[in-house]
């Protein structure tokens, strides 16, 4: 994650468009690849606080049916499903006013696991470093704090439609 200055958001460069109609939820489709081990996940939810729990829990199930079970997966498990609670709180709580839906997508690939968040908001979420005094704000540096432990990235990028996809990618133990 890149971080400027102390404020929550920076918005991204360029007008703000109006939100684009949220897509279409997809049902889970494994993308070409070996059996159980790569494909590509997708699912909408609304911007609202049951989605989180429910995004946790479709992220849990995806990677128990993909077999990243057991004492070997458990801390990589662990870190995902920290990592897509937090995503999904951050586009529920700051990007809901302008994109009252949300995509999670998992993508499964040999050697390791991304998970993302987009949402349709324009600006550009950024950790809280240096306020001690608050009592949130710093899922963000969850996020990358797990990432880079487990060896991997996270990033934010720009859709097309000008909201923002926040990713992290892990490698497999």
């Amino acid at each position: 994650m890149h971080v400027r200055g102390d404020a929550p958001h920076d918005p991204v460069p360029g007008p703000v468009p109006a939100p684009a109609a949220p897509p279409p939820a997809r049902e889970p489709a494994a993308a070409a690849g070996p059996p159980g081990v790569e494909g590509v996940w997708r699912f909408a939810a609304p911007a609202v606080d049951v989605s989180v729990p429910q995004a946790r829990h479709a992220v849990r199930d995806l990677l128990t049916a993909q077999g990243l079970t057991g004492p070997r997966y458990a801390g990589l498990v662990e870190g995902l499903l920290l990592i897509v609670s937090e995503l999904v709180t951050n586009a529920v709580r700051h990007a809901a006013l302008l994109s009252p839906q949300i995509v999670v997508e998992a993508v499964i690939g040999a050697g390791w696991v991304r998970l993302s968040v987009e949402d349709s908001h324009p600006y550009r979420p950024q950790p809280l470093q240096n306020d001690f005094a608050r009592t949130g704000g710093r899922g963000l540096l969850l996020v990358r704090a797990i990432t880079e432990e487990a060896g991997g990235v996270c990033d934010v990028e720009r859709t097309p439609s000008g909201g923002k996809i926040v990713w992290a990618s892990l490698p497999l133990p």
